[in-house]
Formats: C-alpha cells, sequence, structure tokens
C-alpha cells in the first residue's frame, strides 16, 4: 500500500545510508586482499536474505511479489550486484573518498539518458553543469589512473549501475514492503552468485575460488552483510517516504563521510587534484539538482 510522503524521515533515513555504505564498503577494502570478489558479494548477499527473510516471516510480512514487481525486483537485484561487485573490485585498487567520487557522475548519466534516450527537455544550464560534473570526474580519475590504470574507471560501473538501480527501486518502493523486497532480493542475488561460484571453472581467475577465511575475517564478513543490509533497507525507506528529487542531494553526503572513514581506518586523503574534481562535482551534481527541483515546480504551476 502507498505510504504519504514524509520528507524528513525520508532524508534522515538517507543519511544513515550515507554513512553504513561508506563504513561497509571500507570493510571490503579491508578485505579485499583475501577475500575473493564472488566470496565476498555471496555472504553481504546471504546475510541480507539470513537476516530480513527470517524477519519478514515473523513480521508476517508476505513475501509473495506481484509479477510485475518480481520482475523488476529481479532486474533491480542483477544491477545491484553489478554495482557492488564493481565498487568492492575498484576499491581494491582506489582510496575510499576516491572510488565513491568517481562514482557520483551518476546524477549526470542520468540526466543524460533522459535527454538522449527518453527525450526528456534538459537546458543548457543543465548540460552545462554536466560537462563541468564530467571534468571533476576526470580530474579525480586522472590521478588514480596514471598509478593503477584501467581499474580506475571500475568506479563509472558503479555509477551506470547505480543510476538504473535508483530508478527502478523508485519504481517499486511503494509497491513492496521493503523488508519483502530486500529479502527477496538477498535470495535472488545469494542463488545466483552461489551457482556462479560452482558452476566458475578453477582457471576463471581470483574472482571465484573460496578460501578459508580467519576469525577475525569471518566477522569482518558478517559485518559487510549486516552494514549492507541495514543501509541498503534505509535508502530503501527513503525513497519510500520521500520524493527522488528531495533524498537526491543527501546523496552527496557519501562523500565527506568516504573521506572521514578513509582517513579514519586507512589514512587515505584524496590529492590536490582529487579534492578539486571531488569539489567540482559535488558543486555541478547540486546545481543539477536545484535546477530540476525548479524546473518540477514550474512544470507544477503550468499544470
Amino acid at each position: 500500500m502507498p505510504v504519504d510522503d514524509r520528507p524528513m524521515l525520508g532524508m534522515l533515513l538517507m543519511t544513515g545510508f550515507c554513512v553504513l555504505a561508506p563504513l561497509g564498503d571500507s570493510i571490503a577494502k579491508i578485505l579485499g586482499d583475501t577475500i575473493p570478489l564472488a566470496q565476498l558479494l555471496f555472504v553481504r548477499f546471504a546475510m541480507q536474505a539470513m537476516i530480513l527473510v527470517p524477519l519478514a516471516v515473523a513480521s508476517r510480512i508476505d513475501l509473495r511479489l506481484p509479477p510485475r514487481v518480481l520482475r523488476l525486483t529481479l532486474l533491480r537485484t542483477l544491477l545491484h550486484i553489478v554495482g557492488i561487485g564493481a565498487m568492492f573490485a575498484s576499491l581494491r585498487y582506489l582510496p575510499l573518498a576516491d572510488a565513491i567520487a568517481i562514482a557520483f557522475v551518476m546524477p549526470f548519466l542520468m540526466l543524460l539518458l533522459g535527454k538522449f534516450v527518453l527525450g526528456e527537455q534538459v537546458g543548457p544550464y543543465r548540460l552545462g553543469a554536466c560537462l563541468v560534473g564530467f571534468i571533476g570526474t576526470l580530474l579525480v580519475i586522472r590521478p588514480n589512473y596514471a598509478e593503477v590504470g584501467a581499474p580506475a574507471l571500475l568506479p563509472l560501473i558503479v555509477a551506470v549501475a547505480f543510476a538504473l538501480f535508483m530508478l527502478v527501486t523508485r519504481q517499486v518502493a511503494k509497491a513492496a514492503d521493503p523488508i519483502a523486497l530486500q529479502g527477496v532480493s538477498g535470495v535472488i542475488a545469494t542463488v545466483l552468485i552461489g551457482a556462479m561460484m560452482l558452476l566458475a571453472p578453477e582457471t576463471s581467475g581470483a574472482a571465484f575460488p573460496l578460501e578459508m577465511p580467519s576469525p577475525r575475517d569471518t566477522a569482518l564478513l558478517a559485518a559487510i552483510g549486516v552494514l549492507g543490509t541495514v543501509a541498503h533497507l534505509l535508502m530503501t525507506w527513503s525513497l519510500r517516504l520521500a520524493p527522488s528529487a528531495t533524498l537526491a542531494p543527501m546523496q552527496y553526503l557519501e562523500i565527506p563521510f568516504a573521506t572521514l572513514i578513509g582517513w579514519m581506518i586507512f589514512r587515505d586523503l584524496p590529492d590536490a587534484m582529487a579534492s578539486a574534481g571531488i569539489a567540482l562535482t559535488v558543486a555541478a551534481g547540486l546545481y543539477v539538482i536545484h535546477r530540476e527541483q525548479l524546473a518540477a515546480r514550474r512544470a507544477t504551476r503550468e499544470a
């Protein structure tokens, strides 16, 4: 059943996501040298299923999704796997704040897709802001690309995957209970990744062979699952309670939180060029959001 918008609560929940998501990413970065990527993803989504499916059953929440919602949930889950997988892979090479900042090219991609694919009206100011945002992203990528090469581009895959993920989430967020949605998504992802791990040949590379984690790594793996589950549940709840246009600026809080967490855990800080790029990206992104909100209000008045 649709829920009336409650913007303040939605913004608070999105802030929680912006804190917990980079914290989970930082743990993935710690484990990146010892745990294969597929194993990280399998545990991440298996924990999600193990937490939320029993919670849904105990709360008498119906896990059966309507056919249309189930199809969108499958698509959403695939995008989620790709996005998180690309982020975890990028963190093996990049500082936490840099990887997240590059991924924030996402709003500009969404704007351009809207103009050139969906035929939406996008004025010159927003196109100019997109250009500035892409320049900022390039400034973040450049020093990292010089140091690690092609892996510096992995956050761009994150951006594309999560741009589509957010659009699909908004479509299903009010049509399904968040716990049911995330629980079913966790089950689907666990089955898909588990099948990949079983079917992939031993020669397929470092992503697939299983490793027996140490007790410390086991605890950290569990933490990734819990943090990721709670973070994305908060995001789903926020999209259920507030419009995307209201929540979009809040997502940029993830960059300063990631910078702080990266410094506290890894003593990593963006260099001068990357810092300038982050500032440009954030400024351009907030400007795009501001212009979109103005356009939406204008369209409402004219309707």
